[in-house]
């Protein structure tokens, strides 16, 4: 990796030089591997010729000599002089006995010798071979010693076999002829003729003189052409080897004999029952090769070496040369990069240096245009930073109010729920009063938790048909305290058969409450009080919406501009910009139209157009009967965390003669249902431990008919998944805070279905 991070980081001119350097070195490496490669198989083609000719001229010379040998020595004995004087001192074994007899003997070896038929004349009579007389050229010649050497080739001859074979003596290697000699046709004697091998002498004038012959025997060197420096002591281990290799059948083999390097092969001469049995070893010397080879791979490797530099010098001057253009580009880039604009780079050429020059300049132009363009599009974002800054606060502000109104649900639904049920108490009339003010209030708070959760919801956008009508109820149920304390007096004039309108329902309220603020900060910035009209009519298609305030108006400059993204009129850090640009948007979105009018000094009225659906808004619900009010003693569980609304439950349907057990958690509620049967179960949906959901999926488990008589309730409306899990289960709930004839009704419905 560190390799890696060092070559992506190297100059362009390292880049170039190390792959061209070392491509060279390899191709100067591969070639070297080549040479040597067909040479050596060139040498080792030369050397199979040569040896495998050397040792077939070997093996003919040694069969022919052995024919011939036979053939000369067989004619001596026949010669008449020795034929007759020798069988007859043999025949009368006079040449054992007598001085004159072995005279004799030796009289005619001697003369035999002189005459050139042999270097060596052992003759033997009988069987005894302590007897026997031996004559040799040499006057140094041991005679017992040599006539010992023959004992095997006499005993085959007195055997009537004739025998040629090989021996060595004193480092000197013989080819000897033992022949019986015959009286009446027994053999009374033998006589070995030996004559010098010059088999080794033979080799070296007839081959070629890097060819070399090593004849041994009995595993020792006794004939060699080799030269006085090679190491002949190694020739024995050598040739066992290649013997061994090659299971006596001559094969070719690298040997190396001290510096010197040939090939070789290895075999016998002779028949396999020769003892002790001649062995030969023809060698082909490829030092001179060889080192003419390592010369010539110093020469290539010198000149490869010289050619490597050479190149190496010739692509740095041209890199250098091509990069030249790059460092002067680096150089105004680097400017450019520090700003400096006005830095251009010289074009010297129309190659591709020159192009890319030609592009950097043009690139720079563009840059020094765009910054310009930059730097206005930056003062404005600085203008709307602020702004956008303020926007997210308030979403928090929106979020933290979501989470505040669902918490105030749960003591929301207590209080109703008590004071509903001490307004039926037997109290005086004072304090009946008191406690009707007390549940109106309470139903207050319940209106406004609700627009609240309504606006913190996030649901996807949903065109359906709603009632425009309800919107602004729910927008003026937010805003009626920041509107009281701003002395802004809010007028409505709702058309009581206003068609539904086929719209978002969240963003339609949206546009609503950023038209009414807008109405209440234009008139609390500019004077101590005011009033907004909200008026809402309808056509055949369409629904108009308009909120009218008697603020300062704007000005016909301004109100050309005011759906423009970020335009606005009050001072930095007091709005985005933004609202009315979103207003915009979603009317639009909708198929509709907003359209401002106004005059300064006269306030300003927007007009909204939607389209209308044929559905008529539904009328103001009649009262209904109260519900009945006995339970029948009837069993439900009721199960709430908050100890108060748990009372309150608990307290109401007991009057209406219910049987009702309470717990505080998902767990003990499992177990009461274990041991108890219930006709309903009315479960909180948010509880510590197990919520309502989690208690319904282990009932659906170990007691589904249980789950056919839940009834949820909670507080927290605004929850997705919540909203989600009661439609898929179809499982009535009733949302906090909810009056007491709610809470009668849905018991009464869901009874009457078991």
């Amino acid at each position: 990796m560190a390799r890696l991070h060092f070559i992506a980081n190297a100059s362009f001119r390292t880049k170039v030089l190390v792959p061209v350097v070392s491509v060279m070195v390899l191709l100067l490496a591969v070639s070297l591997w080549l040479i040597d490669e067909r040479f050596k198989d060139q040498i080792h083609r030369n050397a199979t010729e040569q040896l495998q000719t050397a040792e077939g001229v070997l093996k003919i010379r040694q069969q022919t000599q052995t024919k011939e040998l036979f053939l000369r020595f067989n004619s001596a004995q026949d010669e008449p002089r020795f034929k007759a004087e020798a069988t007859s001192l043999l025949a009368e074994q006079k040449a054992l006995t007598t001085s004159e007899g072995q005279k004799t003997f030796r009289e005619l070896l001697d003369e035999m010798i002189q005459s050139g038929v042999a270097d060596i004349i052992v003759l033997t009579p009988g069987s005894d071979l302590g007897r026997a007389i031996a004559v040799a050229r040499d006057p140094q010649f041991n005679p017992e010693k040599f006539s010992a050497l023959c004992a095997n080739s006499v005993k085959q001859a007195f055997a009537s076999q004739p025998r040629v074979d090989t021996v060595a003596d004193d480092g000197r290697l013989f080819d000897i002829v033992t022949l019986p000699i015959t009286v009446g046709g027994d053999i009374v004697g033998t006589i070995t003729f030996a004559v010098e091998n010059s088999m080794a002498r033979e080799f070296a004038q007839l081959m070629q003189k890097d060819n070399d012959l090593v004849l041994l025997l009995d595993g020792h060197v006794v004939d060699s052409t080799l030269r006085g420096g090679t190491e002949t002591r190694l020739v024995p281990e050598k040739f066992s080897a290649l013997i061994a290799q090659n299971s006596g059948s001559g094969a070719m083999r690298e040997i190396i004999l001290g510096d010197e390097h040939f090939w070789g092969i290895a075999g016998w001469l002779g028949s396999p029952d020769d003892a002790p049995r001649l062995g030969y070893l023809v060698l082909s010397s490829y030092e001179k090769p060889l080192q003419t080879l390592r010369a010539t791979q110093q020469m290539i490797l010198l000149v490869g070496f010289l050619a490597i530099l050479f190149g190496t010098a010739v692509v740095w001057f041209l890199v250098r040369k091509i990069t030249a253009p790059l460092r002067e580009l680096r150089t105004v880039a680097e400017a450019v990069g520090r700003g400096d604009f006005t830095q251009r780079v010289a074009v010297h050429s129309r190659d591709e240096c020159g192009e890319l020059a030609t592009a950097f300049n043009q690139m720079t132009e563009n840059i020094e245009q765009s910054q310009a363009q930059l730097k206005q599009t930056v003062e404005t974002l600085k203008s709307t930073q602020a702004q956008l800054i303020q926007t997210e606060k308030l979403s928090a502000v929106g979020e933290f109010v979501a989470g505040v109104a669902h918490e105030l649900n749960n003591p929301l639904a207590a209080v109703m729920g008590f004071s509903e049920m001490l307004k039926d108490a037997d109290v005086g009339e004072p304090h009946r009063r008191h406690l009707g003010m007390i549940f109106k209030s309470a139903q207050r708070c319940s209106k406004i938790v609700q627009s609240l959760l309504s606006f913190a919801r996030r649901d996807q956008p949903e065109r359906k048909p709603v009632s425009v009508n309800k919107l602004i109820e729910d927008v003026l149920e937010v805003v009626a305290y920041p509107l009281r304390t701003s002395n802004v007096n809010v007028i409505t004039h709702l058309s009581a058969t206003l068609p539904l309108a086929l719209a978002d329902g969240h963003q339609i309220q949206q546009v609503v409450l950023n038209l009414i603020n807008n109405a209440r900060q234009a008139i609390e910035a500019n004077q101590p009080g005011g009033r907004i009209t909200i008026t809402t009519q309808a056509d055949e298609k369409t629904i108009r919406i308009s909120v009218q305030d008697n603020g300062p108006g704007i000005s016909p400059e301004n109100l050309k501009r005011i759906f423009d993204p970020f335009f606005t009129t009050k001072e930095p850090g007091k709005g985005t910009g933004l609202g009315l640009s979103l207003c915009y948007g979603l009317i639009k979105e909708h198929g509709g139209n907003i359209t401002p009018t106004s005059a300064p000094g006269e306030g300003a009225t927007f007009t909204i157009e939607l389209p209308a659906t044929c559905e008529l808004e539904p009328a103001e619900p009649c009262a209904s009967a109260s519900p009945t009010r006995n339970g029948g003693g009837k069993k439900i569980l009721v199960v709430d965390d908050e100890e108060s609304l748990l009372q309150m439950i608990q307290d109401e349907l007991q009057q209406a003669h219910y049987k009702i057990a309470t717990t505080n958690n998902g767990e003990t509620a499992l177990r009461k249902l274990q041991q108890e049967s219930f006709d309903l179960v009315i479960c909180d949906m948010k509880m510590p431990g197990l919520n309502g959901q989690q208690v319904y999926e282990r009932l659906r488990l170990e007691n589904p008919a249980v789950c056919r008589r839940m009834i949820f309730i909670t507080g927290d409306v605004v929850n997705e998944s919540l909203r989600r899990f009661l439609e898929t289960e179809k499982r009535p709930f009733l949302a906090k805070p909810f009056t007491l004839a709610e809470l009668h009704q849905m018991v009464q419905t869901e009874l009457a279905k078991v």
